[in-house]
């Protein structure tokens, strides 16, 4: 197989081996990021690799000494059968025990939210990169819009001046 079509199927396998989540930079600060274990069933970790998940309302919550993914959305797998998963049941998340009780203080003490920023695959296990964030008031999202306008306006005038 030609390099040049090595890149494009990698490129093409990659580009469903990570679900972003398109609404956690935008709306909160984010503080500590932690990788986490996620428990899954057969047909969910199916569809997740087909691409068909999406975590932009999922958030994590502490219960009963354990952290859970709550709203992440898998898809039913299209070939499972009468015991096909749930879409949006709650997912438990797998981690240290420290990690867990640092993750609950923050949470629970500072008023923290602790949201997911990805979901990717390691050495064929999946994994979900979940922060701890703080929630950004309508002023701050603004501020940050006018950063990011900012910088790609240097960034073209820069490029024009390269010409």
């Amino acid at each position: 197989m030609p390099a040049a079509d090595r890149k494009k199927s990698a490129s093409a396998a990659s580009r469903y081996t990570e679900i972003r989540n398109a609404k956690a930079w935008r709306d909160y600060f984010i503080e500590d990021k932690y990788e986490c274990g996620i428990a899954l069933r057969g047909t969910e970790i199916k569809s997740v690799r087909a691409g068909k998940a999406q975590i932009n309302d999922a958030f994590g919550r502490f219960e009963k000494g354990e952290l859970w993914l709550y709203n992440a959305h898998i898809e039913e797998y299209s070939f499972g059968n009468i015991w096909n998963h749930d879409a949006r049941r709650i997912r438990k998340l797998l981690l240290h025990r420290h990690q867990i009780r640092r993750i609950a203080q923050e949470i629970q003490i500072a008023g923290r939210a602790f949201i997911p920023l990805r979901m990717y695959f390691k050495g064929g296990l999946l994994k979900v990169e979940m922060a701890v964030a703080a929630g950004k008031q309508l002023f701050d999202k603004r501020e940050t819009l006018k950063k990011k306008v900012a910088q790609r306006e240097v960034e073209k005038a820069l490029k024009r001046h390269r010409r």
